[in-house]
C-alpha cells in the first residue's frame, strides 16, 4: 500500500492542531511557535525536525483524505486530560474503591519497553495493572511545509521556500499498522 500524498489547496492548510491548539482558534502563533511547548506533555514538544533538532515539529493533527479528516501524527495527543487512562481503569479487573491509581512510563520489558502502565495499588501494592501502547499515524514526506504555510498565514515569519515548498506529506498506513503488529509481537509473552 502506498501512501497518498497531499498537497496545499486554496481551501486552507492541513494542520488541524499546533501545539495542541486547533488551528482554527484566534491565537499568537507566533508566540507559541517560539514557546515549543507541549501542552500534554507540559514541556517542549519532543517532536524534533531531523535537520534542525532545536526547533520542534510541533504537528499534532493534521488533516487529511477527500474528506479533509483529522488525524492525530503525535502520540503524546492521547495524553490530554489523561482522558485515556481514566478509559482504561474499567480494565483493571482487581481495582477496587481506595486503590491509588499509579501511571508508570516506558516501563522496560523484555522486547522493548511499554508506553504507560496504569497501576492499581493497594496497601504499596501493585494489585493489578494494565499495559497501554499509544500509536498515531506515521507520515511519509514532511509536514514542514504545511506547519510554515499555516504560520504564514497568520502573520507569522517564515522562510519563504519553506513555506512555497511542494514538498509533499501522506500517511504511512501500511508502515503505522507494522509497527504496532511488531510492537505487539515482542510484548505479548511478557503480558
Amino acid at each position: 500500500m502506498q501512501a497518498t500524498p497531499v498537497t496545499t489547496s486554496a481551501a486552507g492548510t492541513k494542520v488541524a492542531e499546533l501545539y495542541g491548539l486547533p488551528a482554527f482558534q484566534p491565537a499568537d502563533w507566533k508566540a507559541i511557535a517560539l514557546a515549543q511547548r507541549c501542552p500534554f506533555l507540559s514541556r517542549k514538544c519532543l517532536k524534533n525536525r531531523k535537520s534542525q533538532p532545536e526547533i520542534t515539529i510541533g504537528t499534532c493533527t493534521m488533516t487529511y483524505g477527500r474528506q479533509a479528516q483529522p488525524v492525530m501524527i503525535c502520540p503524546f495527543r492521547f495524553l490530554e486530560r489523561s482522558q485515556v487512562f481514566t478509559d482504561c481503569v474499567h480494565l483493571l479487573k482487581l481495582h477496587e474503591p481506595g486503590n491509588e491509581l499509579r501511571i508508570v512510563a516506558q516501563l522496560a520489558v523484555p522486547g522493548g519497553s511499554i508506553d504507560y502502565c496504569l497501576v492499581s495499588v493497594r496497601n504499596g501494592k501493585a494489585r493489578d495493572f494494565v499495559g497501554i501502547e499509544l500509536q498515531t499515524l506515521d507520515t511519509t514526506g514532511t509536514v514542514w511545509p504545511e506547519r510554515q504555510r499555516f504560520l504564514r498565514r497568520h502573520g507569522v515569519r517564515v522562510k519563504r521556500e519553506e513555506a512555497e515548498s511542494g514538498r509533499p506529506f501522506g500517511m504511512n498506513w501500511k508502515m503505522t499498522a507494522k509497527t504496532i503488529l511488531v510492537q505487539l509481537n515482542h510484548k505479548i509473552g511478557t503480558f
